[in-house]
């Protein structure tokens, strides 16, 4: 790549800080850099036309986790570390609706419910055992209980009339929210390149010597890695790439469904949007196929998918299916995203587990934290 005068000295010359990724950790981290620095030169790299992985690719859930999956999570964490995730989640999704606006985010606090199909009774049972314990762990962030025992009245079919629902989950635009974003940093005189994807970096303790497209080197002072589910294709932290495919149904007459909807501890998830229904999940069908950086869908989730519409959710309804996608997350053992420093002068916040709405706004800012240290 052979660049202008022009170009090098506007873009690339005397670069304070380089961020990996313009999804939600990427931007609210130089947004958080412009407020420390408010003199710095703060560039953006994205590998892709948009944010590549998860950020415009999600379902919109601002959630903190169905009843199932902190029953999980308890499983393999202490009560105070799933009271910290949980406080992180509700702290995010404030953080994310103060920065950025309700009105702009189309948020709405539609309410979230839990589904079990009828051969998960045991399931059911253990979380309705569970759920007095929960709300009280809960207690000091909701000061009242999170979750209560419901009744499915939405007409879904070969789902238990018994079901779990929350007043605290809520929903918003994932496109109307990263379009804010942007415009907020661009405003900030952020610099944001897209197509441009770091192949290789270097701390030599007084600078970053940065490689992106395999073509181009030039130096930052401060480089931080944003890129989720992506983030080991240059580290080599405790985490995994996870694919989450995605369907959405062209508009539907009389669609009175309302509200986040979670089955499976979480591995399938739906709502109403535009009169349409989102779905998405399955990737517990086949986790390691879904331990993947490449974007697609396959057949047996997709039939998966369209099984649940036409069984479950939409039973003797007419419906179309309008567009199916994928979008690339970072999960691990552990549910804490990874915020830490790597060297010298490169520092990352990767591994949003799911969680990328709820999370995403937070882990930024204390990803720009680090800087500070």
């Amino acid at each position: 790549m052979q660049l202008s005068y022009w170009e090098n000295k506007s873009w690339f010359q005397s670069v304070d800080f380089t961020v990996i990724g313009s999804g939600i950790v990427g931007l609210n981290c130089a947004l958080a850099l412009r407020k420390n620095y408010p003199k710095s030169k703060i560039l953006v790299l994205e590998r892709g036309i948009l944010p590549s992985g998860a950020s415009t690719k999600n379902a919109g859930f601002a959630c903190f986790g169905s009843l199932s999956e902190i029953v999980e999570d308890l499983s393999h964490h202490s009560e105070e570390e799933v009271y910290g995730l949980v406080k992180m989640r509700i702290l995010g999704l404030d953080y994310l609706r103060k920065n950025l606006g309700d009105s702009t985010i189309d948020y709405n606090q539609s309410g979230g419910y839990e589904l079990f199909r009828k051969n998960d009774l045991s399931l059911f049972e253990n979380c309705m055992s569970k759920m007095e314990g929960i709300n009280k762990l809960l207690n000091p962030i909701f000061k009242v209980a999170a979750f209560k025992e419901s009744t499915n009245e939405f007409g879904f079919k070969n789902i238990n009339k018994r079901i779990f629902s929350t007043p605290f989950e809520g929903q918003i635009d994932t496109g109307k929210m990263m379009i804010a974003l942007v415009k907020k940093a661009i405003s900030k005189n952020i610099l944001i390149i897209n197509c441009a994807s770091l192949t290789k970096y270097t701390d030599y303790n007084n600078r970053v010597s940065i490689e992106i497209n395999n073509d181009f080197q030039f130096d930052t002072n401060k480089l931080l890695i944003a890129t989720n589910g992506f983030a080991n294709e240059i580290l080599n932290e405790e985490m995994q790439p996870a694919r989450a495919q995605v369907l959405i149904t062209k508009p539907i007459k009389n669609l009175h469904i309302k509200g986040n909807f979670h089955l499976d501890r979480g591995y399938n998830y739906f709502r109403n949007i535009d009169g349409r229904i989102l779905l998405g999940g399955g990737r517990n069908l086949d986790f390691k196929e879904e331990e993947t950086t490449k974007f697609g869908i396959t057949t047996n989730i997709q039939t998966h998918l369209d099984q649940l519409l036409s069984e479950v959710i939409l039973p003797n309804k007419s419906y179309e299916i309008d567009q199916r996608w994928s979008g690339i997350m970072g999960v691990g053992s552990q549910k804490m995203p990874i915020l830490k420093q790597i060297s010298n002068n490169v520092c990352c916040g990767i591994r949003l587990g799911g969680m990328g709405v709820a999370i995403g706004s937070f882990t930024g800012k204390e990803l720009a934290e680090l800087t500070k240290k």
